[in-house]
């Protein structure tokens, strides 16, 4: 989680691994969207930027600001729900998990979970937070109406059917176009997973990739650069599982409610890349990360590379907009060296057209990403009709967005130093 302290200014903002700290003169804690409007307009007035922090699982300062800092910790909870429409509201600053079980009280569920639901839905939501599924897309496609609080401290609401292209923008918006405080979702009747888990080879996995992700709602893949192995998890409806796998050995299944079989919970805090390449580009790009991993970094690097799949979207910033694709994310443990391994990889990702993952670490700004992005333009000029003034933008949004780079085009990020993270975690992760 992340860590506010102390209760007088100053207050120091922690995240999750650990590896970013600043400081904000004022941080809010809202109880009503009233109460937040009248905060944006009294922040609007000094001039003062104003960021909005989470559960802090992101590896990067979306949240950074030195003036204003808000936390939707009380904007949580279902606010009503629809089992006709299969449509749910809940506020912004509930935790996924919570929305899952609230949505499940109500014979309901969100269509997919990332890997963790510690997040805020907002958080989730503006980052392109994303589960794994070859016909499933991300967290934020199932947003079809957002109330939200405006740079100007009014409150607006767009929805699917009178403001189709503003919510393509907003679904993934890092935080830019105003303050979210209620979401509105298309959502599912309540489902099992069956969940399993196989170990088995590299090779195996790789020949029988094409089947595996074809075959299961709910597919990917560990592969551990220590053992060189591969840890299979398949997802399934119980009663439509693929079958038995001949080539893998089964070491773990367990069925339960979909909001429970998805997330796992994370002891172990680590740092994190992730970039979305073209589905068909996935396994090429996988063996070279693969190959360089074991060639430079199998000494300094025991954790796993998770491979997974996303079905394209509309969003105008989504990770997996407008193509089918694969996303390979790379893990270091907390604490211990991560950029020379991540841009090193980095390399590989960009040569396949990636696209990183908005909350966790990369080096590209505006220049780079707006060749990425057919609706960056788009985006672009809502974002300033939205904010003219860049109320919601800190210095490494405005590099991101290519208001604002360094010499070299890439953003630079206020990091902790190594010596200053604490604990460490073991030096290998096992299959």
């Amino acid at each position: 989680m992340s860590h506010l302290h102390p209760d007088c200014p100053p207050f120091t903002f922690l995240n999750w691994s650990g590896s970013l700290r600043f400081t904000a003169d004022e941080l809010a804690r809202p109880r009503s969207e009233e109460e937040l409007a009248s905060l944006v307009r009294s922040s609007a007035a000094a001039g003062a930027t104003v960021r909005v922090c989470g559960h802090g699982h992101s590896s990067v300062p979306l949240m950074q600001t030195k003036q204003q800092l808000i936390s939707l910790e009380y904007l949580r909870g279902l606010i009503d729900h629809n089992g006709d429409e299969q449509t749910a509201t809940v506020w912004a600053g509930t935790p996924l998990r919570e929305v899952g079980e609230a949505l499940y009280q109500a014979g309901l569920a969100l269509h997919n979970y990332g890997d963790v639901a510690t997040q805020y839905i907002a958080g989730a939501f503006g980052t392109g937070t994303k589960g794994t599924g070859r016909r499933l897309r991300d967290l934020s496609s199932a947003l079809i109406q957002v109330r939200f609080v405006t740079a100007s401290g009014e409150v607006q609401e767009w929805n699917e059917n009178e403001h189709p292209d503003q919510l393509r923008a907003a679904r993934v918006s890092l935080g830019t176009l105003g303050i979210f405080t209620q979401l509105k979702l298309r959502v599912l009747p309540t489902y099992d997973l069956h969940r399993q888990e196989f170990c088995t080879t590299t090779a195996l996995c790789l020949e029988h990739l094409d089947e595996l992700i074809e075959h299961n709602r709910n597919f990917d893949f560990y592969w551990y650069p220590r053992s060189d192995a591969v840890k299979l998890r398949l997802l399934n409806e119980p009663g439509k599982e693929q079958g038995a796998l001949p080539y893998a050995r089964l070491v773990k299944e367990e069925t339960s409610p979909s909001w429970q079989a998805l997330p796992r919970n994370r002891t172990l805090k680590f740092d994190e890349m992730e970039y979305a390449v073209p589905l068909e580009a996935g396994p090429a790009c996988f063996l070279e990360v693969r190959d360089r991993i074991l060639e430079r970094h199998r000494q300094h690097v025991g954790w796993r590379v998770l491979y997974r799949t996303v079905e394209q979207d509309d969003s105008w910033l989504g990770n997996a907009s407008g193509r089918a694709s694969v996303t390979i994310s790379l893990h270091q443990n907390a604490g211990l060296a991560y950029w020379p391994f991540f841009k090193d990889i980095e390399s590989i990702f960009r040569a396949y057209g990636g696209r990183p993952h908005w909350g966790k670490k990369h080096t590209l700004g505006g220049t780079q990403l707006r060749d990425l992005y057919p609706h960056w333009d788009d985006f672009q000029l809502l974002r300033g009709r939205m904010d003219p003034q860049g109320m919601f933008l800190n210095d490494y949004l405005r590099a991101l967005l290519g208001e604002q780079e360094s010499s070299e085009g890439a953003v630079r990020v206020h990091e902790v130093p190594l010596h200053e993270i604490s604990p460490k975690a073991a030096p290998e992760e096992r299959a």
